[in-house]
């Protein structure tokens, strides 16, 4: 068995993404996490999710699907800004 190498503490880069795409892909993947605990939360439907979030049902049905590819941060900035909430972005210096 191959030793276990350290985590990057981002999935997406401990599979091989490179570090650019890897934080995109952490960023829009915890941007849909939030979202889908707004819908999950508000028990709404797919139908009421898609007008509190300012898209279609068929946009939310991929966002719990998880089809992250659909999904730039832009836009998931945009729905969960529609819906109410407020988005913190904080930058901190990489681990050496």
């Amino acid at each position: 068995m191959a030793p276990k190498s350290k985590s990057q503490r981002n999935v997406f880069q401990d599979v091989g993404f490179e570090a650019e795409e890897a934080g995109n892909l952490k960023v829009r993947a915890m941007l849909m996490t939030e979202v889908e605990k707004f819908i999950r939360t508000n028990k709404l439907t797919q139908k009421e999710a898609a007008v509190r979030l300012g898209v279609t049902q068929p946009r939310v049905s991929d966002l719990i699907r998880g089809k992250i590819g659909l999904f730039s941060v832009d836009t998931l900035i945009g729905m969960l800004t529609h819906a109410g909430l407020v988005v913190d972005v904080r930058v901190k210096r990489a681990a050496a």
